[in-house]
């Protein structure tokens, strides 16, 4: 195990923790999409799909039209990417990613993240290294002036 300066486990090399369902649950932004979620929590509904040490989590799940929807979640964020249409965050089709993953039964195995899934990965998480960096050098965030 690889130690931070401080002390402490680095972040970058430490594993994420699978979350449990009710962890899981408790994101839903209502009780429909706890319910629609709980439905596509199971294998039939998904195929390569992915975890890696990092916190991500990314599958494709069958929808009604011809392609599935690219799911990723990032659970460090926690933050969502789906090429569903809904509106909610999470959708169902995170919920019931993270779901499958919390159930433990396999199907979701360790490996690389899907191009796809790791382009948004590396978009996001390179975005938070240069919050951090500029938060640590004294710099504000890049962002909308404050008009006030």
């Amino acid at each position: 195990m690889l130690l931070s300066h401080g002390g402490e486990p680095s972040p970058a090399t430490e594993p994420v923790a699978r979350w449990t369902v009710e962890q899981v649950l408790s994101l839903a932004p209502d009780a429909a999409s706890r319910k629609a979620g709980n439905k596509l929590a199971s294998a039939g509904h998904w195929s390569a799909t992915g975890c890696d040490a990092s916190g991500a989590v990314w599958g494709l799940c069958k929808g009604s039209g011809s392609k599935p929807y690219q799911t990723v979640v990032d659970t460090t964020g926690p933050a969502y990417k789906c090429s569903c249409p809904s509106r909610k965050f999470p959708c169902k089709h995170a919920l019931g990613l993270l779901l499958l993953r919390a159930s433990g039964d396999g199907q979701v195995r360790q490996g690389e993240p899907a191009d796809w899934a790791s382009q948004w990965l590396e978009g996001r998480r390179g975005r938070a290294e240069a919050r951090q960096a500029a938060a640590a050098n004294g710099e504000s965030a890049p962002g909308p002036a404050d008009t006030a």
